[in-house]
C-alpha cells in the first residue's frame, strides 16, 4: 500500500491528472490484478450477506417503495430485483437491492477515520454485471474493487467530522467498482468517479434526530447515480476536475477546508485488493456499535439479576459511539418510546436495555413499539447514558487490528450499591471475537432471515448458485437474486401511486 498525500490545491498551481487522487484510484481500479482466494471466498460470503438482509426487509414499506418504482421501468437485458422475476434497467434495479439491503442495517461494516457499509457496492456492480452480460470472475474482480476503494477512503478522509453523510465515499468506489467490471481505461474511470462523488455529496441530517426511511435510501441513491455516472463518462461526458483537491472542491469546501491534508492508501500496481477481508459483517440488525454492547448486555445479565434494581449504566465508550449513537449526540429522540425503528436502531441506551432485559437481539420483535413502549423498559432506558473515553476512542482509531475495539465498558450501578462492571472489545462474531463469522455462520443468518420469506427449495437454489458465483458464466449471473410466492409479497403494504405510475392519487 502507498500513502498518497491529498490536499486542495488552487486554480493557478500546476497540478496534473495523474495526481488526482480520482486518477489514482481510477489507475487502481483499471489494474488487472488477480483475487486472492480469500477475497474471493469473503465476497462470495457478502453476497450471501446481502441477500439474507433483503430477505428480512422484503416486505417492508421502504423496501416495497423502491421495488414499485423499479418495476415501473422493465428491461432487457436488464437486472434482477430481489423477490420478484422480471428484469429491470440496471440504475433502478441497483437502487431497489440497495434499499433492500440497507434497510435494517444489517449487512456488514467497516470502521476507521469514517464508518461505512462496504456492502453498499454490491447491488450497483451486480445490476451492472447482469444487465452487461459479465461473468462470475469479472464481477468478482469488481466487487474487490469497490470494497478496496471504499475501505480505503474510509481510513482516510472522515466526512461525519464535517457534518457530510458517509455515502460520500461510496459514490466513487461503485462507480470504481463498475469501471473494473468492464474492463474501462483509466480516464472511462476517473471521469465517472468524479461524477459520482460530486453528486453524492450530502449533509448526515439523515442520521440525526429523528431518522426517517431516508437512511436506507441515501446509499442506494449513491449506487445508482455511480450507474448513471459510468454511463455518462462512457459517452466522453466529462466530470469536475479535480474533484477532491480543487479549489472549490470537495476537500475546501465540505471537508477539512483548504489547509487540510490527508492521506489515503491505495494498493499499488499488481497489488492485490483485499480490503474486504478488513470488514465485518453483523450479528444482530443494530448500527456497528451497538454490535459489542449488545453481547456486553448479554453477558451481564445473569450478574445483574432483576433490572429494578438498577439505579444507573453508564457505557464507557469511544468519541464515535458517545457522540453519533449515545447521549453525546444530545438528540432527544433517542430517549422517545415512539421514535422510528431508524432512530431506535441509533440508540445504544435503548439497545443497551432490551438486550439486557430480554438476553437477545432480534431484527423485528426487539424494535416492535409494543416492546419500545413497555414501563420497564422505558425506566431503565432514562438510567442508560455514555461517556467518552480517551482510550476507547484510541483504540477505535487504531490501525493495529488486535487493539482496535469498537465496544465498551459498562459500569452498572445497584440501589444496594453494587457496582458491577466488565467490558467488550469487539463483538462475538467480529473476526476477533468469540464466535467469529465464517461462511457456516452466513449461511445460517441467510436461512434465518429467510425463514417464512424465501421457500426452501428457493433457499437451496439461491446459495448452491452463490457459492459458484467464481464459476457463473457470462448470462448466468440472474441465478445470484431469489424470488417468492405471491402471499409474501402480499404482506407488504400498499403504497400509493407516485409518478412513475403515472398521474399521482390525491
Amino acid at each position: 500500500m502507498k500513502n498518497h498525500l491529498v490536499r486542495t490545491h488552487t486554480s493557478a498551481e500546476e497540478f496534473p491528472q495523474s495526481e488526482h487522487l480520482a486518477w489514482k484510484i481510477a489507475e487502481v481500479a483499471a489494474d488487472t490484478v488477480d483475487v486472492s482466494e480469500a477475497t474471493e471466498e469473503m465476497i462470495v460470503n457478502r453476497i450471501i450477506d446481502n441477500a439474507a438482509v433483503a430477505a428480512a426487509s422484503l416486505v417492508r414499506r421502504p423496501v416495497t417503495s423502491a421495488r414499485v418504482q423499479a418495476q415501473s421501468h422493465p428491461y432487457s437485458p436488464g437486472s434482477t430485483v430481489f423477490g420478484i422475476g422480471g428484469t429491470y434497467s440496471p440504475e433502478w434495479a441497483a437502487w431497489a437491492n440497495g434499499v433492500a439491503v440497507r434497510e435494517l442495517d444489517f449487512h456488514d461494516t467497516f470502521l476507521a477515520a469514517e464508518y461505512s457499509h462496504p456492502g453498499d457496492n454490491i447491488p450497483p456492480i451486480l445490476a451492472v454485471a447482469q444487465h452487461t452480460g459479465r461473468s462470475g470472475r469479472e464481477l468478482i474482480r469488481g466487487l474487490a474493487t469497490g470494497y478496496e476503494i471504499q475501505i480505503d477512503l474510509v481510513r482516510a478522509i472522515s466526512l461525519h467530522e464535517h457534518k457530510i453523510d458517509h455515502v460520500a465515499h461510496l459514490g466513487p468506489s461503485a462507480a470504481a467498482g463498475i469501471g473494473t467490471l468492464l474492463g474501462l481505461d483509466t480516464e472511462t474511470i476517473y471521469q465517472g468517479i468524479g461524477q459520482a462523488l460530486h453528486t453524492t455529496t450530502a449533509t448526515r441530517q439523515s442520521r440525526k434526530g429523528a431518522i426517517s426511511s431516508w437512511k436506507a435510501y441515501a446509499p442506494a441513491l449513491a449506487g445508482k447515480v455511480a450507474v448513471e455516472a459510468v454511463d455518462r463518462a462512457l459517452r466522453g461526458e466529462g466530470a469536475p476536475s479535480p474533484i477532491w483537491e480543487g479549489e472549490d472542491g470537495v476537500i475546501a469546501w465540505l471537508l477539512g477546508g483548504p489547509d487540510a491534508k490527508y492521506y489515503v492508501p491505495l494498493p499499488g500496481m499488481g497489488e492485490p485488493k483485499s480490503a474486504i477481508l478488513d470488514s465485518y459483517t453483523k450479528e444482530h440488525s443494530a448500527e456497528y456499535q451497538s454490535q459489542a454492547p449488545i453481547d456486553l448486555a448479554r453477558r451481564m445479565r445473569d450478574r445483574v439479576g432483576d433490572p429494578n434494581q438498577i439505579v444507573k449504566i453508564v457505557l464507557h465508550t469511544s468519541h464515535h459511539t458517545h457522540f453519533v449513537i449515545g447521549t453525546g449526540s444530545g438528540d432527544p429522540q433517542k430517549f422517545d418510546p415512539t421514535a422510528s425503528r431508524e432512530t431506535l436502531d441509533h440508540s445504544v441506551m435503548y439497545i443497551f436495555a432490551v438486550a439486557l432485559e430480554d438476553g437477545e437481539w432480534h431484527h423485528e420483535r426487539s424494535y416492535a413499539p409494543e416492546r419500545a413502549q413497555q414501563p420497564d423498559t422505558i425506566a431503565l432506558w432514562q438510567k442508560i447514558s455514555t461517556a467518552e473515553d480517551p482510550e476507547w476512542t484510541r483504540r477505535y482509531h487504531s490501525v493495529d487490528p488486535d487493539e482496535k475495539a469498537f465496544g465498551a465498558r459498562a459500569e452498572i450501578t445497584l440501589k444496594d450499591g453494587t457496582v458491577i462492571v466488565d467490558e467488550l472489545a469487539v463483538a462475538d462474531a467480529h473476526p476477533l471475537g468469540a464466535r467469529p463469522f465464517a461462511r457456516a455462520e452466513y449461511v445460517a443468518k441467510f436461512r434465518t432471515l429467510a425463514d417464512g420469506i424465501i421457500a426452501p427449495d428457493e433457499q437451496d437454489r439461491f446459495l448452491a448458485a452463490a457459492e459458484r458465483t467464481p464459476l457463473l458464466v457470462a448470462g448466468q449471473l440472474d441465478q445470484l437474486t431469489f424470488t417468492v410466492a405471491d402471499d409474501v409479497l402480499a404482506r407488504a403494504p400498499h403504497t400509493p401511486n407516485g409518478i412513475f405510475d403515472g398521474a399521482p392519487r390525491t
